[in-house]
Parts: structure tokens; sequence; C-alpha cells
């Protein structure tokens, strides 16, 4: 019967683990076939009027993850857990977004708007691996703040002060834009003299079209093409003509000659833009090697409460054995009962100690589950175990690079580092152009217009039978033309000066910027000394470690020793149950100790790899792969 149950039981496992394997399948369908985040594109001109929707995120797990469930449990290596990491961990999901939203800064400040900042710090809403009150990991930046626009608040990251960042004179918009206004009035006035319009009531109708252009550009230049018609009839007899058709265009430019000049101040929000893409990217390797970090402190942490689970089992099945061994011999009078109370003692101790075992190894389960996942709705994915396949080596730790060699090496592929240097490339494009706001407003202005005039004669010159004297056209079409033929010019050109008194608002936005600027330099020196602490700490860690292994091994292999002398002793008739089981407890917490010091060399490799910046490298990870979206297998 009991049989026929287990049998049973593991093929409901086997189901179930098909079911989850079918489920993820599908989610990979759903995943290949899902909408890139950037913004799609369209050469149909309309489109710039319609909006754009972002596809709800896919919270569909990859397929990788059925093809690790075996008999109802996740078998999981170090590399898989990496991937499936790098394809499902939601940390990285949510800084995914920061790519497009960069591209979209990019986008408006080609078109003269100012930049809205870009995210460069870290997401670290995974608990697990020293973040989120759980283990203890590599350290990393919180969520991080944005950068700040131009006259926005004075806070910045790591106590910098960025509220100069992008300022400088007004930059207008480089997207051309056409205006148009139609429109009819019917307007009545009562008038107190005859003797002008000849009649009491004056009555207007006024038709009017009006077209605009207007277009700017990065050199400080704008012009402006007007083209206004209009038709005007009235119940004057004395107006001349009826209706009176009005034609006027003018072309009109300025250009910049002082504050506002060339394309330094008027690109400037352009290429803050673009150097926070650079930072968004660097930003985004930042996250996804913070990422890798704590998947590996999770894992190792997996890997530590598997084998403390393991040691804790083997101890409670020596332990019950001595027990049921003592209650024998206690019945054939050999031993005393008290040693069968000790054996009963130690039984009840280890349980306790298999429970918490068991029990952290259960957290543990679920937090690698939580960071390998994008949704832990399905309760059978919840509650499947999870065997890690990797072990803690036992070998001895191989001779590292010279700790220079670590800080060089850290100095060149830090990303704090080289946020920090394109950093200073921004505040040094807004100390030019706030330098350029300090000079005075100089405009050269002018336009160019012309304006006709058409209408037929009133119909009451041919009643009183007065001789034709107009020598305009009649229809609208002559209009037009004479606004156009030079036949009636109209054109000027001149200088626009404004020379602020005192210029204390300039002047203060200018010496700010190069306080921030050698403010962010002085940060950047900082930087770098804290990455060298960083490197070093990290490097006296993996020696500490690496030694503490060695001690922990050899106690573990003395209390090994000591446990069969006391078996044999015991055997022979010389030693007792309960120093046996003593010495058998000294050898678990050995073990025990071994395996911790194991797990904290693994997380000291773990650490050096990231003060370094070589956490990607050293995984075999393409940060370019993880920004679209997929992950190649990471290296061994």
């Amino acid at each position: 019967m009991r049989i026929r149950k287990t049998m049973r039981a593991g093929r409901l496992r086997r189901l179930l683990a098909s079911l989850l394997v079918s489920l993820t399948a599908t989610a990979s369908a759903q995943t290949s076939a899902s909408a890139s985040l950037d913004m799609p594109k369209s050469r149909n001109p309309f489109s710039a009027y319609s909006s754009n929707e972002v596809p709800e995120p896919l919270l569909a797990n990859s397929p990788l993850l059925g093809q690790l469930v075996r008999d109802g449990k996740l078998y999981l290596s170090r590399k898989d857990a990496i991937r499936l990491a790098l394809e499902n961990n939601l940390d990285l999901a949510i800084a995914r977004y920061n790519l497009p939203i960069a591209d979209m800064d990019v986008l408006r400040t080609k078109a003269g708007g100012t930049f809205r900042g870009v995210n460069t710090g870290v997401v670290q809403g995974t608990p697990g691996g020293g973040v989120g009150g759980f283990g203890a990991g590599a350290p990393g930046a919180g969520a991080g703040g944005t950068t700040s626009g131009a006259g926005g608040a004075g806070a910045g990251a790591s106590g910098l002060v960025q509220s100069t960042l992008g300022t400088g004179t007004a930059v207008a918009s480089y997207d051309p834009a056409i205006t148009a206004s139609v429109g009819a009035e019917h307007q009545t006035s009562p008038l107190a003299n005859l003797q002008i319009y000849g009649v009491p009531l004056l009555q207007l109708n006024t038709g009017q079209t009006t077209f605009g252009f207007a277009q700017a550009f990065a050199t400080g230049t704008s012009i402006s093409v007007e083209f206004n018609n209009s038709s005007q009839t009235n119940n004057s007899p004395f107006n001349n003509l009826s209706p009176a058709l009005n034609s006027m265009f003018r072309f009109s430019f300025q250009q910049q000659l002082l504050a506002g000049f060339g394309f330094g101040p008027n690109l400037r929000y352009l290429r803050i833009a673009n150097n926070n893409k650079k930072i968004s990217d660097i930003a985004f390797k930042d996250q996804v090697m913070t990422t890798v970090t704590q998947i590996e402190n999770i894992y190792w942490d997996l890997v530590n409460a598997y084998e403390q689970a393991q040691v804790s089992e083997q101890s409670l099945a020596f332990a019950q054995q001595s027990f049921d061994t003592a209650k024998r011999r206690l019945q054939l009078e050999s031993i005393p009962a008290m040693d069968v109370m000790r054996a009963e003692a130690e039984v009840s101790k280890r349980d306790q100690d298999l429970t918490v075992a068991r029990t952290t190894l259960q957290l543990q389960e679920l937090l690698i589950k939580n960071a390998l996942t994008k949704s832990l709705d399905d309760p059978v994915l919840e509650a499947m175990p999870v065997i890690p396949t990797d072990r803690l080596e036992s070998t001895q730790a191989a001779a590292g690079q010279a700790v220079q060699d670590l800080i060089a090496q850290a100095l060149h592929d830090r990303p704090e580092l080289a946020e920090s240097d394109v950093d200073l490339i921004n505040r040094q494009i807004s100390r030019k152009a706030a330098k350029n706001a300090l000079l005075p407003s100089l405009s050269l202005t002018g336009f160019y217009g012309g304006s006709g005039l058409a209408g037929p004669l009133n119909p009451i010159y041919n009643v009183l039978g007065l001789p034709n004297s107009s020598n305009v056209p009649s229809g609208f079409t002559g209009a037009v033309e004479n606004a156009f033929n030079n036949s009636s010019p109209d054109y000027y050109i001149g200088l626009n000066l404004n020379i602020p008194l005192r210029n204390r608002v300039a002047k203060a936005d200018q010496y700010r910027s190069e306080l921030e600027y050698r403010q962010a330099e002085l940060r950047r020196e900082q930087l770098k000394k804290q990455i060298r602490i960083e490197v070093r700490n990290a490097q006296y860690a993996l020696e500490q470690t690496a030694a503490r292994v060695d001690a922990a091994r050899k106690a573990r292999d003395l209390a090994q020793r000591t446990f069969e002398i006391m078996q044999k002793e015991q055997t022979l008739g010389a030693g007792s149950t309960y120093q046996t089981m003593t010495a058998q407890r000294d050898l678990a917490v050995a073990e025990l100790d071994l395996v911790t010091a194991m797990t904290v060399y693994e997380k000291a490799k773990v650490e050096l790899d990231r003060a370094t910046g070589s956490t990607l490298e050293h995984n075999g990870i393409e940060t370019q792969d993880v920004m679209n979206g997929t992950a190649n297998h990471p290296a061994p």
C-alpha cells in the first residue's frame, strides 16, 4: 500500500513538472513575440500627432526554468542561476526601462527641449544576497537619484549639487511649426456723423486667412514667414472698393550675435542628453553587475543552507542510531540508564538543529526562486525544492593577481568612475553655456515683405456715373501678385541690444557652475580612493577567508580522526556511547564550520570580482545582450 502511494506521488510530481515546462514554453513564445521598449518609428507624417502605447510587461518566466525541473525539483547550477536572473530578475526588468527613457530625452532635446534626466542608481528590490535584510553580500547603492534638469532642485547623488546642469540662454524649438487661422467677422458700429461714411450704422464684413511658418536653428538663428489675406465689405457708399481685397507677406529673421550665439549654447541640451544616454548605459551595466553579484551570493547561501541541512540530517541519523543501540544495550543491562537519557537528549537537540537547518534552507530556496523569476504565483513553483548542483570546492586557493594590478583594473572597469567621467563632461558643457549667458543680448534682425490691394469698384460709382479711377486689379489673384512682385516692398534691418545692469542672476549661475564642477572633480578623486580601499579590502578578505578555510579543514580532519578513535574504543568496550556521540557532534560542528568558511570564501571571490569590476567578464556576460533581453550561457 505504501509503495502504491509513493508511485502515485511520483507520477503527480512528474505531471506537475511537465505542466510547468509547458507553461514556461508558452511564456517563451509570448516573450519572443513581445514588442520592443523602443518607441516605434513610422514614415507616416501624421504619426507625429498620435500617441504610442508601451506594451504591458510580460510576467511569464523564461523556458529555461521549466527545463531545469526534474521529478518535481528544480536542479540549479550557478551558471543557470545567473542566466535565469538575466532573463527574469525584476530588478533588471525595471532598470531596462531606463534605456528607452534616456532615448526620449535625446529625442526631445533634438527639438530644442530641455532634458528631464536619467536614472543613475541601481534598483535593489530583490531580497537576499546582502540586500533587503537577508544575509551579507556585496554593498551597493540604493535606488539612486535622477539627474536634474536645468534650474531644477539643487540636489544630486553622493552629496553633489547639480542645479546648474544645462544652465544658459533660452533654446528655441528646432521643430518647424506651421500656423493657420481662418475666420469671418460681422461688426456693426453706430456713427455720430453721416458725412464720413454716409450711413448711421456702419456694417463691416471681414473675412481673413493667415498662414505662418517658423523655424529655429542651432546657430542661434530663427526665421519666420507670414502670409495674410483679407476681404472686407461695408455698407458705406463712400467706400472705393467693395469688397477690398488685401494680401501681405513678410519674411523675418533673427540672429543672436553674443549670448546664445553658435552651436555650444544652443546644442547643450542635446549634448547633455546624449551623454546622459551613455550614463544610462553605464548605469545599466552597473545594474547587471550588482544583480549578478547578488545572485551569486544568494546561490552560495543556498549551497551553504543545503549542505548544513545535509550535515544536520546525518548528525540526527547517527544520534538516533546511537539512541536505539543504547536502548538495546540497556535491556541487556550493559550500560547505565543515564547513558540512554543522554542519548535521548542528544537526539532531541539534533532534531531541533535539523528543523532550524531545514527552515533556513526553505527560506534560501524561496529567496533564490524570487530572484530568478518574474512571477511566483504558481503554488507548485513556490513550494518546489531547489537542489544546487554546484558544491563548495575544498581545493586550495589559487594565487591571485597583485593588488596594484587589481586596483588598475578596477579604476579602468568600475562603472561608477565611467559615470563620473561623463558627468564631468556634462558639467563642462554647462560651464561654457553659463559663461556665454553672461554676455549681453545682441541680435541682428530684419524682415522683407510686400503687400497688394485689389477689389472691384464700388457699384455706387456706376449709379452716379462717376469715372472709374481705380488702378488696382479687381480679383484676389491680382492682390497676391502685387504682394510678391516687389511693387510695394517693406523691409527692415537693425540691431537689438539688451544689457542687464549688474547681471547678478547670470553671474551667480556662472560661478555656481564653476563651484559644482570643482566639487564633482573632488568627488571623482574621492571615488577613486574609495575603489582602491574596496579592492584592497576585498583582497584582504579573500586571503583571510582562505586561511579560515584551511583552519576549518584541519579542525574537521582532527574531529574526524577523534570520532573514528572513539568509535573503535566503543566497539572494544573501552568508550561510552555518550563519548562517541560527543565526538560525532564535534565532527558535525567542525563540518558546519568548514561549510561556512568555504561559503564565505566563495562570496569573498564574488566581492573581489565586484570591487575590480570584472563580474561580467568572469561570467562571460555581454551587457548588450542583457539590454536586448537575451542572455547567453555564462562562463563556467
